[in-house]
């Protein structure tokens, strides 16, 4: 593992999430909420109201999306957690 990448936190806040994808904080949410039309639902970790995302989990969240895959798609989780179920066919955009 290189320096850059121990450097990286592995979660990661709203903010956080909106400067890497370029886009606004309100976007997020409704990309965790199921939102976004054409877009799988954006896995997050709830701590009351705040929310995390997993920095793995976000670039696999990518991954799918750049693919545009309309089937049902299971991204992976961390050793001792539950998968995280996303599909398209969940929205109600």
């Amino acid at each position: 593992m290189s320096t850059v990448q121990r450097s990286l936190p592995e979660v990661l806040t709203i903010k956080e999430v909106a400067r890497e994808l370029r886009c606004s904080k309100g976007h997020i949410f409704n990309a965790i909420a199921g939102r976004l039309r054409n877009v799988t639902r954006l896995p997050a970790i709830r701590m009351g109201r705040r929310k995390l995302i997993r920095r793995r989990t976000l670039e696999q969240w990518i991954e799918v999306n750049e693919l545009g895959s309309p089937r049902r798609v299971t991204l992976a989780s961390e050793p001792g957690t539950d998968s995280v179920c996303a599909g398209k066919e969940d929205f109600h955009a």
